[in-house]
């Protein structure tokens, strides 16, 4: 059975029950999930996970909305943490990113070119979190033959994507998925995810396995 570590916390979601909900479904496909809050020690044990999945908001605070919350939750990533991630690439390891990955560790200039982009303050926005359609797109084994999805979810908007970028998902015209390798490894970013609503669609929940198993190089379930 793979191992994943789900780096997880910090505010303005419920990351307890999004990380159990995405332990849950990755372990339709045979992926056992460890969830922990500490980024650094948790990464400290990287040569251990096969996956190494960052489902939370864990960055400097720095930007006018975020301030209030710096004290708490102001957060950097030590450079051997950082070390940590790109030798786990580098072993061919996979990166599941999720939602407010895109936000993270912004002390780290080099974490946009792993993940392939990044939330920009003020540029990047959501509109309120409520129903949108995702619209699936091309031929990669994660979202080959799936149809278009309804689901309750945050559409991050504005983001500044690397131009090697191709989305495999997006809604009101925001890229929303993609899939890159990087260094000998694999990552996949997905935007969705805000609450465990996200997780109620069928479909996402299938094309979170097949990421899963994708970052694995494991064989592609339906």
């Amino acid at each position: 059975m793979a191992r994943n570590l789900i780096l997880s916390g910090g505010p303005f979601h419920d990351f307890p029950a999004t990380s159990a909900a995405l332990a849950e479904t990755l372990a339709e496909v045979g992926v056992e999930s460890e969830v922990t809050d500490d980024i650094t020690g948790g990464l400290a044990d990287a040569p251990e996970y096969d996956l190494i999945t960052v489902n939370a908001l864990r960055c400097r605070m720095a930007s006018d909305h975020l301030a209030p919350h710096r004290d708490r939750w102001g957060f950097e990533l030590p450079p051997q943490a950082r070390t940590a991630l790109l030798d786990h690439l580098e072993r061919g390891g996979g990166l599941l990113c999720m939602h407010a990955a895109s936000i993270c560790f912004d002390d780290w200039q080099g974490w946009p070119r792993v993940l392939g982009g990044h939330w920009e303050w003020p540029k990047s926005h959501h509109p309120p979190l409520g129903w949108t359609t995702v619209r699936v797109h091309g031929d990669h084994p994660i979202v080959e033959g799936l149809r278009d999805f309804d689901l309750v979810d945050e559409v991050y908007s504005d983001l500044t994507i690397l131009p090697d970028v191709t989305p495999l998902a997006s809604s009101m015209g925001q890229p929303l998925v993609w899939a890159r390798p990087v260094r000998r490894g694999r990552l996949v970013y997905d935007a969705l995810g805000h609450d465990t609503r996200s997780y109620d669609n069928p479909v996402h929940r299938t094309l979170l396995r097949r990421a899963a198993q994708w970052l694995l190089k494991h064989p592609m379930s339906q």
